[in-house]
């Protein structure tokens, strides 16, 4: 055989690439992490974080609705009432009130 042959280059060739399958092959076979063609590792996807990633994507998913909800009732007041709330407080404020804290009303800011 001659050692500069193309033959002996793909023998060589060959000889590598079954080897990293077999070393591939046994690392699956046993649970290690797989190497790709530049020697990085790639690791299993552990099966309970899966459970847990699907467990935390409900939980956000309910609280996503329940600030849709929010946002709803929130865009309601605003474009439904056209800001009439803050009138209704400056009234609030206007009546003079019997029992507490006695509220200065001339002094008062008022709202814009």
């Amino acid at each position: 055989m001659n050692w500069g042959s193309p033959e002996f280059v793909i023998a060589i060739v060959a000889v590598c690439t079954f080897g990293w399958v077999m070393n591939n092959w046994i690392r699956a076979r046993h649970g290690y992490p797989l190497e790709d063609e530049w020697g990085g590792k790639t690791e299993k996807p552990q099966p309970r974080d899966d459970a847990r990633l699907l467990e935390q994507n409900r939980q956000l998913v309910a609280t996503l609705e329940k600030m849709q909800d929010r946002m709803v009732v929130l865009e309601r007041i605003v474009t439904d009432k056209g800001y009439a709330v803050a009138e209704e407080i400056e009234a609030l404020r206007d009546r003079p009130a019997d029992t507490g804290v006695p509220l200065n009303l001339r002094d008062r800011e008022l709202s814009q």
